[in-house]
C-alpha cells in the first residue's frame, strides 16, 4: 500500500501556466491540473496515463493553430482534425480515467507504476475498435489501424493512444450518429487514413506540401461531417410526418446505418464527404436512396414472416393429426399401420411446399422496394425463390395424384402403386436436405459459427440462396451445453402439448364432424345460399379448437418454465433465509460470510481462477451454508474480523433509520454492540439473545447437582446461549463496579466477591461452592437495579436499598456454606466498619455516570433488555419492508457471487437515468391539497405507512422538534423529503443510486485499514455514540445542517481522506435532465430542487440539452454537463459540446438518453429509470457483480449483466399488488429462465448493467427510431443478441421498482407496452432473430417477447369464433338437428372452454406467481396470498388487462397509431369520473362486452341447446365472465367507484360531455366529438389493405339481421330471400324519420317551434298506424318489435364503423352529419347499458365499504371510513 500512497512527483512533466477560471471547472479528476490537491491525483496510474497523453514528441505541429507546451495528443488531433475543445476536455479525462482504472486493475501490478503499461494500452484498443475491425473483415477491406500484433515498437504505444483518442473524439461529437454505429466506422476509417498519412508523413501531391486532412478548421467536424448525414437523417424524420407515414415510406435510423454494411457507401459517399450523393437526397422524385436492408410493412403476415418455422410445424402437425384421428383408432400409431392413412399422411409435404410458396410471395411482397439498380440481384433471388416454390407445389401435387390414380386403378396397393409412393418419398427427401442441413449445425454449434463469421466469399455464394448477407446476426449459436439445456426443455414442452392436443382437441372432434358432413336432413331456419352448407357449420366448429391449438404452446410454455423457474432458483439458494427466525438460526455464520464475499482477500497471483480455487471457494461456500466447522469460534480469536463485520452492519442499520422503517428502540435491538465494558465474548445483537439469558437459568435449576463441565457442556451447545452468559456477567460486573465509587469498601467487596467467582469457575467446582436455586432471586434484584438505572429520574435511596437486597441475597442465599460475619470480614466480603458509625452499606457510596453519557446508558438498556426479554422477538423490526430487505441481504451472502476485488482493482461504472418533467420533490402544497373525497396525498401516506410515519416524527423530535406543528415551518424540508422517498420521485432516485457511492467509499476505507484503525476506530465510535454526536443522537448541531449531512454516515467520522478520491473514480452517477436548462430559465421549481440534490451528492452529474438563439429564429444546440462546486458553493458548467441540431429526431427516452452517454464513465453503465430505487446494503455487492464481466457464461463473456427487481409499490392498493406480483415474477423466475437455460433472454427492465465500451462502439444502450423502437428498451437486447453478445442474470443483489398504481393507469401502462411489441413484430431486428437463431432458441424468443401478446390476442379471438360459431348454428338450426349435440364434441369444446378460462383467470400470470413466491416465502403463503388475490377480484383484473393487450397489440399491427403514453406515476386515491373511464375503455372494452353480451343473449333466446340450463351455463359461464369484467373492472377498482352521490353526478357529467358541442380548439376530456375523431386517429394513418381488413371485420354486425328476422313471427316461418330483402324497408324507414326529426329539428326548433312539434306528431301518429295496420294484417306480435331491435341495432352499428374507414370519401358529403349524429347516440346508449348495472350496485347499501377494503389495504380502507366519519362531523360543526 504504501507504494501506492506517495505524494505525487514535483513535475510530472511541463505543467500549464496558472489556469484561468473557465478551465477550472473539471467533472472527476482536474487532469488539467495534475499538482492540484486532489484525492484521486495521488495514484500514480493517473499520473502515468496524462504523461503518455502529453508524449507529443517529434510529431508534426498542426499548422494552423498556436502549439503550446502543456497541450496533449487530443489537442493535436482537435487542431488537425477541428473537433470541438469540450469535446476534447472530456474525452481527455474518459481517456485517462479509463487508462488508470484498467492499469489500477493490473495483477501483478507493472514494474514501472509511473508509466502506462503497453498491455493496457494494447487491451482496450482492441476492445474499442473490434467493432470497426470486424465490419472492415466483413466488407473485404483492410483496416486502417497500421499497427503490427506482432512486434511492439515504443512508438506504437503513441500511435495505439491516437487510434483510441480519434475514435473517442468522432463518437463524443457524433450526437445522433452515435445511433449508426456502422457510419461512424466508416467516419473513423478515412480519418484513420487520414491520421496515418500525417504520421508517415505523406507529400500532398497537388500542393507538394505534407498531407493535411481533408477537413480541418475550427468545428470543421461537426459541421462537414456530422451536419449533412444529421440533417438527412432530420430530413427523413420529416417525411415520417411525425411517426404517421407507413415505415416504408422514409428511412429511419437502422436505414441510415445499413447503407454502411455494403460496399457502395465507399463508391457513392466518397471521402471528403460529397454531398451530391444520392445518399443525401430525402425526397421520394429523383435517385434517392429508399429503404436499405429491411422494409417494415405493417401486416399480420410478419407473425408468419419472421417465424415460419414454427407456423410450419404447427400447421403440419395439425395436418398429420387430423389425417391420423380420422380413422378413429384409441392410438394414433394403431391408424398408421394401415397404408393408405401413410399415404393420406404425405400430402403434408404438399401443404408444406404451398407454405413455402407464402413464405416467398410474403418476402416478395413486402421487401420489393429494396430493389434498385444497386441491389439487382436481391430481386433475382426474390422470383426465383418463388419459381422455385410453385415448382415444388406441381412435382408434389402431381406425384400425389399419381399415387393415388395408380391406387384407384388397382383397387388395392398394388407393387406399382407402392414404387409410386418410394418416388414421391425420393422427391421428398431432396425437398427436406436443407432441414437436415439445418439440423447437422445446428447439432454442432461451433462449425455454424465459424462458418457465419469467416468473410469468405466461398460461404457466401453458398448461403446467398438462404438469407441477406447481414453484418449483424451472424455466429449467435450458443455452446453445445446450452444447446442441450434448452433443446431439452422445448422438447418436452412440444411433447405435452401434441400429446395434448391429438387426444384431447383434436380426436374427440373427429366424430361429431364426421355426423355433421352426413347429417342429410337438417333444417335449416333461413334462406339458403348454398346447398350442402353443412361444411361451413363444420368449419365453425373446428375454429375455436384449432385457435386454442394455435396458442396453447403458450400455457405449456407457462407451466414448464415455472418449474424449470424454481428449480434454477433452488440450486441457485434462493429464499433459504425467508424470515427473522430463519436469520437467527444463520447470523452466526454472517461474518464469515460478509468477509467471504464483500471483503477482497489477498490472494496469490497465480491462484485466481484456477481450478484449485475453485474447489476450495465451493467447500468454503458449503462449510458457511450449512454452519460446519463452527466458523462462529474462529469470530472471537480474530476480533478484526468481527470489527469489520459490526462495522457493515451498524452502517446498514443506521441506514434503515435515516430511511425511518425501523424505530431507535429496533436499532438497539439490532446493532451489534461495540466491545466495551471488557466484554469477553462477540456481542450479538440483542434481538437474537432474548429469551435465552431465561432459558439458561431453567437449565441450571434443572441440572442443580449436574458439574461444571456437563451444565457447561449443554449450554455451549447453543451459541448465542453462551454469549448471553458470558456477556451478562462480564457486563454486571462492570456495571457495579462503575455505580460505587472507588476506594470504597464496597468497591472492594465486589471485587472480591467476583474474584471468588472467577476462582470456582476455574477451578470447575462452581455448582459445588454456590447454589443454582438463588439465581432466579439474583436475577429478580438485578432487573429491578437495572429498571432504576435507565428511569430518566434516578432515586439513589431505591437504589441502595436495592443493593443492599441483592447483597443480603448473595451472601446469604447463593453460597453453600454459611459464613458469619467474621469470616465474611476476614475473607473481604463485609464492612469492617462499625455498624452506627458511617451508616449502611452502600449508603454513600453510589456514584452513576453523568446523564450525558449516552454510552453507559445505552448498555444498561442492553443489559435491561438481555435480562427481562421473555419472547422470541421473531416481529422485530415490525416493519415488514424492513424485514424483507435484511432477510433478501443476509440470504444473498449465503449465493455464489465472484469475489469482491479492492475498491482499487474494482471495475468503474456509471449509472445514467433519464428525467424530463416528472416529480422531483414533493412540495408543500402537493402533499397538503386534499382531493374531492379530502384526502391529501400526505394523509394518504401516513395511512400506508403509519408506522415509518412515527419513526420520522420519533426522528424529528430527536433532532430538535418539539411542537407537532413544527413539522410545516422548520422541519418542511424533512417532511417533504420523507413523503418524497415513498412517492416515485428523482429524490428517491438519486437517494438510492448515491448509496453506491456511499458504500464504496466505506469499503474503500475497510481495504485499506489496518487493524490498529478498525479497533479504534470502532472504539471511537462507541465514544462519540457516548458524547451523541453521530448519527443524529446530537443536538448542537442545528437541524438543518443536520439533515443535509445525511450522507455522513458515523463510518465516515474514521475515514482517512482518500476514499472520496477512490469512490469518484470508480462511479459516477449522471441524470440526464433534458429540459433543466429550460426550466432554470423559466425559473420552475423542480430546477431549484435538482439543483439541491446536486449540492448534497457529491458524484451527482446533470446532463441537459442547452437551446441558444444565435440570430433571426436560428438556435443552437448544446449538450451540457454541469456540477456544484463545494469550494465556490455554486453549480458550475464542466463541458458544453455543440449539436448539430435539435437533439429529438426519434422517441425522446433513447435520444435523451444517448445525449447524455458521452459524460459518462467506467467500463460498465447501469441504466436506471425514474421509477427506481436501491438500497445500501445491496451497493455492497456491486463490485461483486461487476467481477462477472470476467467469467463465461457459455461460451461467452456477458455484455449485459440482468439485475433483480423488487417491486416496492406493491402495498399501495390491491390493483397495485396484483400488478406487483404479476411484474415480480416476471423479473424473477421469468427472466432467471430466459438467461438460463434459455439463453434468451433480452433486456427488459432498467437495472441492467451494460458492458459500455461493447455497447458504445455498437449503437449505444436503446434504439430510437420513430414508432418502430417506441419500446426502446428491449431493442438494445436484440441488438446485442444479434451482435453476438450475451445476457446473463443475477439474482445476488437487487434493485427497487416503482408501478402504476391505479387501472387507469396500468391500462395505458399496458397499452403502451402491448402497441410496442405491435411495432416489434415489423422490426427488422425481430424479423432477424426468428430467422438467425436456431429453432428452439426462436420458440423461446417468440414465445416471451411478440409471442405471448400474440397469444393473448388469439384468445380474445377464441371467444369470438366459438360465440360466433355458436350464434350461427343456433340461428341457422344446424344446432337443433342432433349431429351436434353428441358428447364427444362437448368433450372437445370443454377442452377449449378449459383452457380459455384458465388463462383468463390469470394462470398465465398466476402460475409463476405461486411457483416463485412459495419458493421465496413458502408454499402455504404463496398458496394463502393467491386466494386473498382471488378473493379481491384478482381475475377480474387479469382477464380486463388480457383485454386491453389483445386490443392495443391487434390495433397497432393492423393500422398502427402507436404511442408514447405518459402514465404518471402518482397515488391514485381519487375516483375517476364515469366519462374519463368510458373515453378511456369505450372502444378497447365496453363496446366489445355489449356485443358478446348481445351474442350470449340472442343464443340464449334462439338456441335449442340453451333451454337446458346447466348446458348454457356450462358452455357460457366463461363468456359471461368475460363480458362481466371488461364491463366491471373499471368501476370495481375505481375508488368511490359504488357511491351513490358520485354515480349520478358522474352520469350528469357524462351527458354534458356528449352534448357539449365545443369549437375548434376543443380537448376530447370537454368534447365527445373531438373524442371520437381521435379514436379514429388510427384509420387515417392505416393502408389499403388496413382498411378492407377493418370493413371485413365490421361486416359482422349485418350478420344478426340475417339471423333474427327469419325468426321473427311477421316471417310467418317463410325462407324465401325476400324476408331478408323486406327488412331493409325497416332500416330505411327508420333513417328517414331520424333525418327527418334532425332536419326539422335544425330547421324550426329555435324559432318556429311549433312546426317542430307538428313533425314529431305526425311522425308519431304515421309509426302507430303502420303498427296497428301490422297487427291487424300480418302475424306480427309486440315480441317482434323488441326482438328485431336486436336485428337493427347492430346494423346501425355496423354502418356507422364502415363509414369511418370511408370517413376521406363521405366527410365532404351531407351523410357525414348523420354520421355523427348517429354514432352520438349509439354512445349515449353503450353510456346507459354500462352505467345500468354500476347504478344498482351503487344504489344497494354494503357495495361501496365492501369495495373500498378490496381496493385498498387494511389501514387505509378503515383510516378512511374514519376519516369520512370524522369530516362528516366537522362539516355538521361547520354548518351548525
Amino acid at each position: 500500500m504504501s507504494l501506492r500512497q506517495r505524494p505525487p512527483p514535483a513535475h510530472p512533466g511541463p505543467v500549464r501556466p496558472h489556469p484561468t477560471p473557465e478551465e477550472e471547472a473539471y467533472n472527476i479528476i482536474p487532469i488539467h491540473n495534475l499538482l492540484a490537491d486532489h484525492p484521486s491525483l495521488r495514484y500514480p496510474e493517473i499520473r502515468g496515463a496524462a504523461a503518455a497523453l502529453r508524449a507529443v514528441g517529434d510529431l508534426r505541429k498542426p499548422p494552423f493553430t498556436p502549439w503550446r507546451d502543456h497541450m496533449d495528443l487530443l489537442d493535436w488531433l482537435g487542431a488537425f482534425f477541428g473537433f470541438q475543445n469540450d469535446n476534447v476536455r472530456n474525452q481527455r479525462e474518459h481517456l485517462v480515467l479509463h487508462l488508470a482504472n484498467a492499469q489500477m486493475r493490473l495483477s501483478p501490478p507493472p514494474d514501472n507504476i509511473d508509466a502506462l503499461d503497453a498491455a493496457v494500452l494494447r487491451r482496450f484498443r482492441r476492445k474499442l475498435l473490434k467493432n470497426y475491425t470486424s465490419w472492415c473483415s466483413f466488407l473485404g477491406r483492410k483496416t486502417n489501424v497500421w499497427i503490427s500484433e506482432s512486434t511492439r515498437r515504443e512508438s506504437d504505444r503513441r500511435r495505439e493512444l491516437l487510434y483510441v483518442s480519434l475514435y473517442l473524439l468522432i463518437w463524443g461529437e457524433s450526437a445522433n450518429l452515435r445511433f449508426v454505429p456502422e457510419c461512424i466506422c466508416y467516419i473513423f476509417h478515412h480519418m484513420c487514413m487520414e491520421l496515418n498519412k500525417i504520421l508517415e508523413d505523406y507529400i500532398d501531391e497537388n500542393t507538394g506540401r505534407p498531407v493535411l486532412p481533408s477537413i480541418s478548421g475550427e468545428n470543421a467536424f461537426l459541421n462537414r461531417v456530422v451536419k449533412p448525414i444529421y440533417e438527412t437523417i432530420r430530413a427523413e424524420v420529416g417525411n415520417s410526418k411525425n411517426g404517421t407515414a407507413p415505415h416504408s415510406a422514409w428511412r429511419n435510423y437502422d436505414d441510415i446505418n445499413e447503407y454502411f454494411w455494403s460496399r457502395r457507401c465507399f463508391e457513392k459517399l466518397k471521402w471528403p464527404i460529397d454531398v451530391g450523393s444520392n445518399f443525401f437526397v430525402t425526397n421520394r422524385k429523383g435517385k434517392h436512396v429508399g429503404k436499405t436492408g429491411f422494409v417494415e410493412q405493417r401486416s399480420f403476415f410478419n407473425l408468419f414472416r419472421s417465424f415460419d418455422k414454427l407456423w410450419i410445424m404447427l400447421i403440419l402437425f395439425l395436418q398429420a393429426a387430423i389425417i391420423v384421428a380420422w380413422e378413429r383408432k384409441e392410438f394414433p400409431w394403431q391408424a398408421l399401420e394401415k397404408r393408405s392413412v401413410q399415404a393420406r399422411a404425405l400430402s403434408v409435404f404438399v401443404t408444406w411446399s404451398f407454405l413455402r410458396f407464402i413464405q416467398s410471395l410474403l418476402d416478395a411482397g413486402m421487401q420489393y422496394s429494396l430493389v434498385s439498380r444497386e441491389t439487382l440481384w436481391l430481386g433475382v433471388r426474390m422470383v426465383l425463390k418463388i419459381v422455385v416454390a410453385s415448382g415444388w407445389i406441381i412435382a408434389f401435387g402431381v406425384m400425389y395424384s399419381r399415387m393415388w390414380t395408380q391406387r384407384n386403378k388397382d383397387g388395392e396397393w398394388s407393387p406399382e402403386a407402392d414404387r409410386r409412393v418410394v418416388h414421391f418419398l425420393e422427391v421428398a427427401l431432396v425437398f427436406v436436405v436443407p432441414e437436415l442441413l439445418a439440423l447437422t449445425l445446428f447439432i454442432l454449434p461451433w462449425i455454424r459459427n465459424f462458418l457465419e463469421n469467416t468473410n469468405w466469399r466461398i460461404f457466401y455464394l453458398l448461403t446467398w440462396w438462404f438469407q441477406s448477407r447481414t453484418f449483424v446476426g451472424r455466429g449467435l449459436r450458443e455452446g453445445l451445453v446450452d444447446n442441450i439445456k434448452y433443446t431439452l426443455f422445448w422438447v418436452v414442452v412440444l411433447a405435452t402439448k401434441f400429446c395434448f392436443a391429438y387426444f384431447l382437441q383434436i380426436k374427440p372432434l373427429i366424430a361429431p364432424t364426421k355426423a355433421l358432413l352426413q347429417a342429410e336432413n337438417v333444417k335449416y331456419e333461413w334462406h339458403e345460399f348454398f346447398s350442402n352448407s353443412n361444411r361451413f357449420a363444420a368449419g365453425l366448429l373446428w375454429l375455436p379448437v384449432v385457435l386454442i391449438y394455435l396458442m396453447d404452446l403458450q400455457i405449456w410454455y407457462a407451466i414448464y418454465s415455472s418449474f424449470v423457474g424454481a428449480a434454477v432458483g433452488l440450486f441457485a439458494h434462493l429464499g433459504e433465509i425467508r424470515n427473522m427466525q430463519q436469520l437467527r438460526l444463520r447470523f452466526q455464520f454472517f461474518a464469515s460470510a460478509i468477509q467471504f464475499n464483500l471483503m477482497p482477500e489477498e490472494q496469490l497471483l497465480n491462484t485466481r481462477g484456477s481450478l484449485r480455487s475453485k474447489f476450495n471457494d465451493a467447500i468454503h461456500r458449503l462449510k458457511l451454508r450449512y454452519g460446519l466447522g463452527r466458523p462462529f469460534k474462529k469470530l472471537e480469536s480474530n476480533q478484526v474480523e468481527a470489527n469489520k463485520f459490526a462495522l457493515i452492519w451498524n452502517e446498514i442499520i443506521t441506514i434503515f433509520r435515516e430511511e425511518d422503517i425501523i424505530s431507535d428502540h429496533e436499532v438497539e435491538l439490532l446493532e451489534l454492540p461495540q466491545n466495551t465494558w471488557n466484554v469477553r465474548v462477540i456481542r450479538w445483537p440483542c434481538l437474537l439473545l432474548c429469551n435465552e439469558l431465561l432459558l439458561a437459568l431453567s437449565q441450571a435449576k434443572e441440572l442443580v447437582d449436574a458439574p461444571d463441565k456437563w451444565l457447561w457442556y449443554k449450554i455451549c451447545k447453543n451459541e448465542y446461549r453462551r454469549c448471553v452468559i458470558i456477556e451478562t456477567y462480564d457486563s454486571i460486573r462492570h456495571l457495579l463496579l462503575a455505580i460505587i465509587k472507588s476506594n470504597t469498601e464496597e468497591h472492594s467487596i465486589i471485587t472480591v466477591l467476583f474474584q471468588e467467582i472467577d476462582q470456582a469457575i476455574q477451578i470447575e467446582k462452581f455448582t459445588k461452592t454456590f447454589k443454582m436455586t438463588a439465581l432466579p432471586q439474583i436475577h429478580a434484584k438485578l432487573i429491578t437495579l437495572l429498571g432504576l438505572l435507565i428511569k430518566p429520574n434516578k432515586d439513589i435511596n431505591k437504589l441502595v436499598n436495592i443493593l443492599q437486597a441483592l447483597y443480603e441475597v448473595v451472601i446469604r442465599d447463593f453460597y453453600k456454606e454459611n459464613r458469619n460475619i467474621d469470616q465474611l470480614r476476614e475473607d473481604g466480603l463485609a464492612s469492617r466498619r462499625p455498624v452506627s458509625s458511617e451508616g449502611l452499606l452502600f449508603e454513600n457510596a453510589v456514584e452513576l455516570p453523568e446523564d450525558n453519557n449516552e454510552m453507559f446508558y445505552r448498555q444498561a438498556r442492553r443489559l435491561h433488555t438481555i435480562l427481562t426479554s421473555r419472547d422470541s422477538m421473531h416481529n422485530i423490526p415490525t416493519n415488514l419492508e424492513a424485514r424483507r430487505r435484511i432477510a433478501f441481504f443476509s440470504n444473498s451472502l449465503f449465493m455464489n457471487m465472484p469475489h469482491a476485488p479492492q475498491v482499487e482493482k474494482m471495475m468503474a461504472f456509471s449509472v445514467l437515468t433519464p428525467y424530463y418533467s416528472e416529480d422531483v420533490l414533493y412540495s408543500r402544497e402537493q402533499l397538503r391539497t386534499d382531493n374531492e373525497d379530502g384526502i391529501s396525498i400526505l394523509y394518504y401516506l401516513q395511512t400506508i405507512y403509519a408506522d415509518e410515519w412515527n419513526n420520522f416524527l420519533e426522528r424529528m423530535r430527536r433532532e430538535g422538534m418539539v411542537k407537532k406543528d413544527e413539522i410545516w415551518t422548520t422541519k418542511i424540508r424533512d417532511l417533504r423529503m420523507w413523503a418524497s422517498y415513498r412517492g416515485q420521485t428523482l429524490t428517491r432516485t438519486v437517494r438510492g443510486m448515491m448509496y453506491y457511492y456511499r458504500a464504496l467509499k466505506m469499503l474503500a476505507f475497510l481495504d485499506s485499514a489496518s487493524e490498529v484503525d478498525i479497533r479504534e476506530g470502532s472504539r471511537e465510535l462507541a465514544s462519540m455514540r457516548q458524547s451523541g454526536s453521530v448519527d443524529g443522537f446530537s443536538s448542537d448541531r442545528s437541524p438543518s445542517t443536520r439533515s443535509l449531512s445525511r450522507a455522513d454516515s458515523s463510518v465516515s467520522l474514521l475515514f482517512k481522506g482518500h476514499e472520496d478520491g477512490t469512490a469518484l473514480m470508480k462511479y459516477t452517477y449522471v441524470v440526464a435532465c433534458q429540459i433543466y436548462g429550460t426550466q432554470k430559465a423559466k425559473k420552475d421549481p423542480h430546477a431549484e430542487e435538482i439543483l439541491y440534490l446536486m449540492k448534497n451528492n457529491e458524484a451527482l452529474r446533470v446532463a441537459y440539452v442547452d437551446e441558444v438563439s444565435s440570430g433571426r429564429d436560428e438556435k443552437e444546440y448544446f449538450s451540457v454537463l454541469v456540477k456544484y462546486d463545494q469550494q465556490l458553493q455554486k453549480e458550475v458548467e464542466i463541458y458544453r459540446v455543440k449539436l448539430p441540431g435539435p437533439l429529438k429526431l426519434g422517441e425522446g427516452k433513447p435520444e435523451n438518453q444517448n445525449h447524455a452517454l458521452i459524460f459518462t464513465r467506467g467500463d460498465a453503465v447501469q441504466t436506471i429509470d425514474m421509477n427506481q430505487d436501491n438500497y445500501f446494503e445491496e451497493a455492497l455487492k456491486m463490485r461483486n457483480l461487476l467481477e462477472e464481466y470476467r467469467h463465461k457464461y457459455g461460451i461467452r463473456k456477458p455484455t449485459i449483466l440482468g439485475v433483480r427487481e423488487h417491486i416496492f409499490t406493491g402495498s399501495v392498493s390491491s390493483l397495485a399488488w396484483f400488478m406487483s406480483a404479476q411484474e415480480t415474477s416476471f423479473v424473477t423466475l421469468g427472466q432467471r429462465v430466459l438467461a438460463n437455460p434459455l439463453k434468451i433472454r433480452m433486456h427488459y427492465g432498467h437495472p441492467d448493467v451494460f458492458d459500455r465500451f461493447w455497447f458504445l462502439t455498437r449503437g449505444g444502450i436503446s434504439k430510437a427510431s420513430r414508432v418502430i423502437n417506441i419500446s426502446e428498451d428491449i431493442f438494445a437486447g436484440f441488438n446485442c443478441t444479434l451482435r453476438g453478445g450475451n445476457v446473463t442474470h443475477h439474482e445476488y443483489i437487487q434493485v427497487g421498482k416503482g408501478r402504476d398504481v391505479g387501472l387507469n393507469q396500468v391500462s395505458m401502462f399496458e397499452a403502451k407496452v402491448s402497441s410496442g411489441n405491435g411495432e416489434q413484430i415489423l422490426s427488422r431486428d425481430v424479423y432477424r432473430l426468428g430467422h438467425r437463431l436456431d429453432f428452439f432458441r426462436m420458440l423461446s424468443f417468440f414465445y416471451t417477447t411478440v409471442g405471448f401478446f400474440f397469444n393473448t390476442q388469439m384468445v380474445i379471438l377464441t371467444v369470438y369464433a366459438f360465440l360466433w360459431g355458436r350464434l350461427y348454428l343456433a340461428l341457422s338450426g344446424v344446432e337443433a338437428s342432433a349431429a351436434v349435440n353428441n358428447a364427444d364434441n362437448n368433450k372437445a369444446l370443454a377442452t377449449v372452454l378449459n383452457q380459455q378460462f384458465i388463462i383468463q383467470l390469470g394462470i398465465f400470470t398466476a402460475l409463476p406467481m405461486i411457483v416463485e413466491n412459495s419458493l421465496e416465502h413458502g408454499f402455504l403463503g404463496a398458496i394463502w396470498d393467491f386466494i386473498t388475490m382471488q378473493l379481491q377480484l384478482s381475475s377480474v383484473f387479469y382477464t380486463f388487462s388480457m383485454g386491453t393487450r389483445a386490443h392495443y397489440f391487434g390495433r397497432t399491427i393492423l393500422h398502427g397509431g402507436a404511442k408514447y403514453r405518459a402514465t404518471g406515476r402518482g397515488f391514485v386515491v381519487q375516483h375517476k369520473s364515469f366519462a374519463e373511464n368510458y373515453r378511456l375503455f369505450a372502444r378497447s372494452h365496453f363496446v366489445k362486452a355489449v356485443e358478446l353480451g348481445l351474442i350470449l343473449i340472442v343464443y340464449a333466446a334462439y338456441s335449442p341447446v340453451a333451454k337446458g340450463t346447466f348446458t348454457y351455463i356450462a358452455l357460457t359461464i366463461t363468456s359471461w365472465f368475460l363480458v362481466f369484467s371488461w364491463i366491471m373492472a373499471p368501476f370495481v377498482f375505481n375508488p368511490s367507484g359504488f357511491d351513490w352521490l358520485k354515480t349520478v353526478y358522474d352520469f350528469d357529467d357524462f351527458m354534458n360531455w356528449i352534448w357539449y358541442r365545443g369549437g375548434v380548439f376543443a380537448k376530447a376530456e370537454q368534447s365527445w366529438e373531438q373524442w371520437w375523431y381521435e379514436e379514429q386517429d388510427h384509420l387515417r394513418t392505416t393502408g389499403f389493405w388496413g382498411k378492407i381488413f377493418e370493413i371485413i371485420l365490421d361486416l359482422r354486425f349485418f350478420f344478426f339481421q340475417y339471423g333474427i328476422v327469419y325468426q321473427l313471427d311477421i316471417a310467418s316461418g317463410s325462407k324465401s330471400i325476400a324476408v331478408y330483402l323486406l327488412s331493409w324497408i325497416y332500416v330505411v324507414v327508420a333513417m328517414s324519420i331520424y333525418v327527418i326529426i334532425a332536419y326539422a329539428r335544425d330547421k324550426y326548433s329555435a324559432k318556429e317551434h311549433i312546426y317542430y312539434r307538428m313533425v314529431q306528431f305526425l311522425v308519431i301518429i304515421l309509426a302507430t298506424l303502420v303498427i296497428v295496420a301490422l297487427l291487424e294484417f300480418t302475424r306480427f306480435t309486440f315480441v317482434d318489435a323488441f326482438t328485431s331491435l336486436l336485428a337493427f341495432i347492430p346494423t346501425g352499428w355496423g354502418f356507422i364503423l364502415i363509414a369511418q374507414v370511408l370517413r376521406p370519401f363521405l366527410q365532404k358529403t351531407i351523410l357525414w352529419d348523420i354520421v355523427v349524429s348517429v354514432a352520438r347516440t349509439y354512445d349515449i346508449m353503450f353510456g346507459v347499458i354500462i352505467m345500468a348495472p354500476v347504478g344498482l350496485l351503487s344504489w344497494m347499501p354494503g357495495f361501496q365499504s365492501m369495495q373500498t377494503r378490496i381496493l385498498f389495504n387494511e389501514a387505509f380502507s378503515r383510516g378512511l371510513q374514519i376519516f369520512k366519519i370524522v369530516t362528516g362531523k366537522k362539516s355538521k360543526v361547520s354548518d351548525s
